[in-house]
């Protein structure tokens, strides 16, 4: 799906977490990853670009500094867009529960801004010295029962294919969601959504593809079903207005990313409807 992985990194641990990630999907999908690194005003150039060249050597990969034009966000996504196929990864540094303090105001304006899919980390700040790449073995697609949350589909689907990982389809209903108890099959009948749409997409794509209805709250659900796992990419859409500085992530996104512990690739919503490529 993409040809390039840009992993900006501020020479910090926390930016540098997302790596294995980053270096597994590159190795499994054949993309060319890229460590970049914004050099704002004031900094020490040469000392900048010694770091990015050796953590790039550290992991094998290109280390590429540019220099900051005033806005970080904005001299991100003009890397983003300097080679066609390139996905960007951002890691979120906030621990609040706020957005704004969740994501970052450069995780942010990248999101909002950029109106392309974006894979966004929340770093843990317990990272080892261990940097082997992580193998995604399965791609989470949360579907709620709306052309909104369907709008990333071909977008899960085309990471599965990508990935040679099995895409699960998810619902969660309400815990106190109650079928008519004189219908004899309430099983098929709740997973009938979920387990249409995953069918679809098996037969679309040619991908593994299964499926799971979870009870309860969204965010709790979700994160019990991934826990203890770091073979997961989720791919949601999100619910954020692009006009609103805080409103980037709906408000599961938002407690996925601080509670599951795995990569989230999002999208702002767009204007007008975009094809995704596959």
């Amino acid at each position: 799906m993409y040809n390039r992985i840009v992993v900006p990194v501020d020479g910090s641990t926390f930016s540098e977490e997302v790596i294995p990630y980053a270096l597994g999907i590159a190795t499994t999908t054949g993309a060319k990853l890229t460590l970049l690194r914004v050099i704002e005003k004031d900094a020490n150039k040469a000392k900048v670009e010694k770091y990015v060249q050796a953590l790039a050597a550290r992991f094998g990969v290109e280390g590429r500094s540019v220099s900051s034009r005033g806005n970080v966000a904005e001299d991100i996504l003009d890397e983003v867009k300097r080679i066609p196929g390139t996905l960007v990864t951002i890691n979120s540094h906030g621990r609040g529960d706020r957005l704004n303090a969740l994501l970052g105001s450069v995780a942010r304006d990248v999101v909002r801004a950029g109106h392309v899919p974006v894979l966004v980390y929340r770093p843990s700040g317990d990272a080892d010295e261990q940097h082997d790449p992580v193998q995604i073995t399965t791609v989470l697609l949360p579907l709620g029962g709306t052309r909104l949350s369907e709008t990333i589909e071909a977008e899960a689907a085309g990471w599965a294919r990508s990935l040679k990982a099995t895409l699960m389809v998810v619902q969660v209903l309400p815990a106190n969601a109650r079928m008519d108890p004189l219908l004899a099959s309430s099983d098929i009948l709740e997973d009938s959504y979920v387990r249409g749409h995953a069918r679809d997409q098996e037969r679309e794509y040619g991908i593994r593809v299964d499926w799971e209805v979870l009870r309860g709250d969204p965010v709790a659900s979700i994160a019990r079903y991934l826990e203890g796992r770091r073979d997961v990419l989720v791919v949601m859409a999100t619910r954020g207005q692009p006009t609103l500085q805080a409103a980037v992530l709906g408000s599961v996104t938002s407690g996925l990313l601080q509670r599951a512990g795995v990569p989230i690739i999002v999208q702002a919503p767009v204007k007008a409807k975009q094809q995704v490529s596959v």
